[in-house]
């Protein structure tokens, strides 16, 4: 793989717990593998007052705890020795003079030819005050090095706060710089899905509204909010998950052919997509869209308390851990093909997977075989766990007659033993550093998200009587949600932790 132009990564909020848990140990492994330049600094900025050694001291633990590879401490003091800190307030802009002057220092020792990223591991209340004090040292446009800025989701509440970010960024920052990260973009799965498209001729003549009949999107986790209650309050699935990581799923599976695997082609192609959401009407918000939150239950024998009793959670919340939507995508391929997306919290497993469910044979000649999910064939694509690719089709049964049934054809990633799979932060770093934002969103795909999901948000507030259902902790959301998908005898695909043995156990 490329490596990167000599650099320097200054991470605010680098005491944190993203920096700690992902940011850190993947850019260890970049290390590992090779992939940094020969002239690199990481200089972490925050509140809490670190040395440059107590901060190597700090994350040093950070790898032992969270990187799973640090065998040779040799390299490992290599490492930590690129490792900096400059200990300032970030939403005061009178000191971002401090990290200027440091960036300076390291410049002049390292030699790094005045390229920068900058990382807002911080609070979205801090995002436009560190870009815009960025700018008021002048490290934000590209000047004899390039510039780079690196943005965490959220990006904005609503509709009305992602425009007013956009254009706070956009006031210091070009488009081109902003690389607004999408940790589900970074998947290997979730990038296999371009190739499964376009370079298998199996798939894609069948890949439109004359051969699929629905595609189904599920995006579960087994936990509840644990000590997040507070944020998730003010977020809820709708904006935690459906609005960003679930819609650009669905954008994949949907775009067209792109004329070149380059980051503008891709990304137009999605724009394309989510313009073409076709707008919820006010009966499809109360029939197709099924929000749920998730009660008190017995796991495995063990008590799981309810949403409302979480900490930090208003014990009369209506914040939704559940969302199931049911759309469409008004386009030449697309038209009246539905698409069913479902995402929440305190179901039985962790998993994200994509189905596509082919149109059933146009006449059934065998004996007992019927309309329904036995007599369709299915391909799906699994993100997380167990990653890989199934496809279910029909055979027979051996004995006399024509007696049908569904077997599994399956791929695992982990059957490419010596292949390494990078984390997601890990290739969306290493990308950032090499100038490739194809797997970052583009401000105008961020618009067309917030805009499809504004008008639910606008019914709920509007409706405040409209149903929130309740599920028990540990089972697949409301039953309410089945309706969704009105084809006699098809309900969802309840998947299990493992992928092709989906038949023999699961974790309900």
């Amino acid at each position: 793989m490329q490596k990167p132009d000599p650099h320097i990564l200054t991470i605010f909020g680098a005491s944190g717990d993203l920096a700690r848990r992902k940011l850190i140990p993947s850019i260890y492994h970049l290390y590992l593998q090779d992939l940094l330049p020969e002239q690199f600094a990481l200089l972490g900025t925050g509140r809490k007052v670190f040395s440059d050694e107590s901060f190597r001291d700090h994350m040093q633990e950070a790898l032992e705890t969270f990187s799973g590879d640090v065998a040779d401490p040799a390299r490992v003091e290599t490492f930590l020795d690129c490792l900096y800190y400059v200990s300032i307030d970030t939403a005061d802009p009178a000191e971002y003079a401090r990290l200027k002057d440091k960036l300076d220092v390291l410049e002049q020792l390292l030699n790094t030819g005045d390229n920068h990223i900058f990382y807002l591991a911080t609070p979205p209340s801090l995002y436009a005050k560190v870009a815009h004090s960025l700018a008021g040292q002048g490290l934000a446009r590209n000047k004899t090095g390039w510039r780079r800025i690196i943005v965490e989701k959220p990006f904005g509440y609503d509709l009305a706060s992602s425009r007013e970010l956009n254009q706070q960024f956009r006031e210091v920052f070009d488009e081109e710089q902003i690389y607004r990260i999408d940790h589900y973009l970074g998947k290997e799965t979730v990038q296999n899905i371009m190739v499964t498209r376009f370079s298998n001729a199996i798939f894609e003549p069948l890949w439109n509204r004359n051969y699929i009949h629905h595609v189904e999107i599920t995006a579960s986790e087994s936990i509840g909010v644990g000590d997040r209650g507070g944020y998730y309050e003010g977020s809820g699935a709708l904006r935690d998950m459906f609005q960003n990581h679930m819609l650009q799923l669905v954008a994949l599976v949907a775009m067209e052919p792109p004329v070149w695997a380059d980051s503008s082609s891709i990304r137009n192609e999605i724009v394309k997509v989510l313009e073409s959401l076709r707008p919820l009407s006010e009966e499809d918000m109360s029939s197709n869209v099924i929000r749920g939150q998730y009660t008190e239950s017995v796991i495995r024998g063990e008590s799981a308390k309810s949403y409302r009793e979480e900490t930090g959670v208003d014990p009369e919340s209506r914040t939704e851990t559940y969302i199931g939507i049911k759309f469409y995508i008004d386009n030449w391929r697309w038209k009246d093909v539905p698409f069913y997306v479902r995402t929440g919290k305190r179901l039985p497993t962790r998993v994200t997977e994509i189905v596509v469910h082919f149109q059933p044979t146009p006449h059934h000649i065998f004996s007992g075989q019927q309309m329904d999910e036995l007599s369709t064939n299915q391909l799906i694509i699994r993100i997380q766990p167990d990653e890989g690719l199934l496809i279910k089709y029909s055979m027979k049964v051996p004995g006399a007659g024509y007696k049908v049934q569904t077997v599994n054809m399956d791929f695992h990633y982990s059957d490419l033993s010596e292949v390494y799979l990078p984390s997601a932060y890990e290739r969306l770093l290493h990308d950032c550093m090499l100038g490739d934002s194809t797997l970052y969103a583009r401000g105008d795909a961020v618009d067309c998200a917030w805009g499809f999901v504004e008008p639910i948000l606008e019914y709920w507030e509007n409706h405040p009587d409209h149903a929130l259902y309740g599920y028990p902790a540990g089972t697949w959301g409301p039953q309410e949600a089945d309706g969704l998908i009105e084809e006699k005898g098809m309900t969802w695909r309840y998947p299990c932790k493992n992928l092709a043995n989906d038949g023999i156990y699961c974790e309900l």
